[in-house]
């Protein structure tokens, strides 16, 4: 069948990027991956990087699909909010001139966890995983918390909770109040003696990371260590504190968390749970329906037939469209 009209989907995170082509009748009709990150530079990240890995998956789907003409394209990208500024000014005339595609959505990639998670409706999104970033809107306006990286922020997520119990394995090795001689042990079991760990950590580019891959072990550890269940409770009232920042305070907004940092267990999400009914009694608790990329087929979806309701916001949603249009 020829002559359809087709919808494109990007979704691009830390660990590469995956691309879908589909229509608004029939759904997703073929996905593609590459390995690769976008590289972030001097100008944030790289629009002509990510059209070098989008172009050729793309070709190949439209050609698997059958689908002649994309009218619609949505790209959620990891860091579009603080270094989106080349990606928002080049990759819609990209688009355009390789694809003829006229109707352009930017989204931050907690835009896109967010739709994939709840789809178009009010209230909050948490995603947790090496990180921390809560996202939610009463369909006005966006309201986002933390996300500041691991330096400054991104409580709650794993690599603050590694580093929380690194810190607590070092306290234990000084001889300092507040230390855990089973976080020293099972520290020094995976990263050597500890005077050797700030020479092996600090240096790495992927030390989120290497932090956050302690974190299963704090879980692991928590329910016969009384210093770890304290890092996990502190790690859930961090990560409810954040939500309860960002959910809308009427109605009966719903409240999803996502990413991989609940798979540690009943030490983070039992807390957890009763951290957010205490903080957000008026919302109501759901699963996540799907992921990022869904969000973004979402998005599309609803942008083609002229129906998007999301809230327009210059760092985290944008939609451009083609001159005369």
């Amino acid at each position: 069948m020829t002559g359809r009209r087709g919808l494109l989907a990007v979704d691009s995170g830390g660990s590469g990027l995956r691309v879908v082509v589909g229509t608004a009748e029939r759904g997703v009709l073929g996905q593609r991956e590459s390995r690769e990150p976008v590289r972030t530079g001097a100008r944030g990240i790289d629009p002509d990087h990510l059209m070098a890995q989008v172009v050729p998956l793309v070709r190949e789907l439209t050609a698997e699909t059958r689908i002649d003409r994309l009218d619609t394209a949505v790209v959620g990208a990891a860091g579009l909010a603080t270094l989106g500024d080349a990606l928002r000014a080049e990759l819609p005339a990209a688009l355009e001139r390789e694809f003829g595609i006229r109707r352009v959505a930017l989204a931050a990639d907690a835009v896109t966890a967010y739709v994939g998670a709840l789809g178009t409706g009010p209230g909050a999104v948490v995603a947790a995983g090496t990180g921390l970033i809560a996202i939610g809107t009463d369909l006005t306006r966006w309201r986002r918390a933390d996300g500041w990286g691991h330096l400054l922020g991104d409580c709650g997520g794993g690599a603050w909770i590694g580093r929380a119990g690194l810190e607590a394995a070092l306290r234990a090795h000084d001889g300092r109040p507040g230390g855990s001689t089973v976080l020293l042990a099972r520290a020094e079991e995976m990263f050597g003696p500890m005077p050797g760990l700030p020479g092996q950590l600090y240096p790495r580019p992927d030390r989120p990371a290497v932090l956050a891959s302690f974190a299963p072990e704090v879980a692991a550890l928590a329910g016969h260590d009384p210093v770890a269940a304290a890092v996990l409770r502190a790690a859930a009232r961090h990560i409810a504190e954040s939500a309860a920042a960002v959910c809308p305070a009427d109605g009966a907004p719903r409240v999803a968390l996502t990413g991989g940092l609940l798979k540690t267990g009943d030490a983070l999400v039992v807390p957890l749970e009763e951290e957010l009914a205490e903080r957000l009694p008026h919302a109501r608790r759901v699963a996540a329906a799907g992921d990022p990329l869904l969000g973004a087929v979402r998005i599309a979806t609803e942008l083609a037939a002229g129906d998007l309701t999301l809230p327009g916001d210059s760092a985290l949603l944008s939609v451009v469209t083609g001159a005369g249009d």
